[in-house]
């Protein structure tokens, strides 16, 4: 094993956008489990996904996942009896626009790790080049028999 092995690169990949329900918990809970560098890469090689004609096209998500970056600490509590109330209108506003942005990067998480699918395509392996085909959703990582 190295470390081109993971993560595998999309080739002549055929994306598909599925319309799902929100739900900004989920991705919090997923947030410490994500694997921030092979999102990045996997993000920065796929295609733009097909649409269905009830869904809705927006800008690729592949930009707005460059600026995502893995939480710092996602155990850091406020205890809001002993916390001071922000008295600087500047930085009311300052936490509201951090707000918006984050509620941003959670949308843009969900459109790319729940709504994006790979319909068709291939996973191919950096390090030895081997192909795994993806056929209907589904990728056979089932090894032929002269590579077993």
């Amino acid at each position: 094993s190295s470390p081109l092995s993971y993560p595998l690169h999309f080739r002549d990949a055929e994306l598909e956008e599925v319309e799902m329900e929100y739900n900004p918990r989920f991705l919090w809970n997923i947030l410490p489990r994500i694997e921030w560098e092979a999102l990045r890469v996997s993000a920065a090689t796929k295609p733009e996904p097909r649409t269905s004609a009830s869904t809705s096209t927006s800008p690729s998500t592949e930009s707005s996942i460059q600026h995502i970056a893995p939480p710092t600490d996602t155990n850091t509590m406020v205890d809001m009896d002993t916390a001071d109330p922000p008295t600087d209108p500047n930085l009311e506003q300052g936490k509201q626009e951090e707000e918006e942005k984050d509620e941003s990067t959670l949308r843009d998480l969900h459109k790319l790790l729940l709504e994006t699918q790979v319909v068709e395509g291939k996973l191919v392996c950096g390090n030895c080049g081997h192909e795994y085909r993806i056929k209907e959703g589904i990728a056979n990582f089932l090894l032929p028999n002269h590579l077993v």
